[in-house]
């Protein structure tokens, strides 16, 4: 699946939602079903800067494609970056840096989260952007 498919694949499952308290619950049911992070993996080096919450991600490569993975201390956030997590693992390292990832605004998260929040969709994508420029060097 290319990141436009998964992209829109996501799009679609938020639509099946009437309001956004449900979609909320999905987006936070997203970030529970990410891999446990171990919290000796937790360092300063791994957390995005930017964030209100504190946000760690790592990231690798296998077989050619880009593995994320990330936790926070916040559910909402977790949420957040498991988004982008479930639209880019699996890519290319190429794949990931041409990626359109303003799909994020047609989500409408943007509108309903504190400012700081909002913003700290920009920084994930970023970050997970600079990993796979990182990953596409070795």
């Amino acid at each position: 699946m290319t990141i436009s498919e998964a992209q829109q694949e996501l799009l679609d499952d938020l639509d099946l939602f009437q309001d956004w308290t449900e979609r909320y619950e999905y987006v936070i049911g997203l970030g529970k079903k990410l891999n446990p992070m171990e919290e000796e993996a937790k360092t300063g080096d791994k957390l995005i800067q930017g964030c209100q919450s504190q946000v760690w991600l790592e990231a690798g490569i296998e077989d050619g494609k880009v593995q994320f993975n990330a936790d926070s201390d916040s559910l909402i956030t977790k949420g957040m970056i498991a988004l982008f997590i479930r639209t880019l693992t699996n890519q290319t390292p190429e794949d990931i840096l041409t990626a359109d990832m303003s799909f994020i605004d047609k989500t409408g998260l943007k509108e309903h989260l504190a400012p700081t929040r909002a913003n700290a969709l920009t920084l994930m994508a970023g970050q997970m952007k600079k990993h796979a420029l990182m990953l596409s060097a070795k």
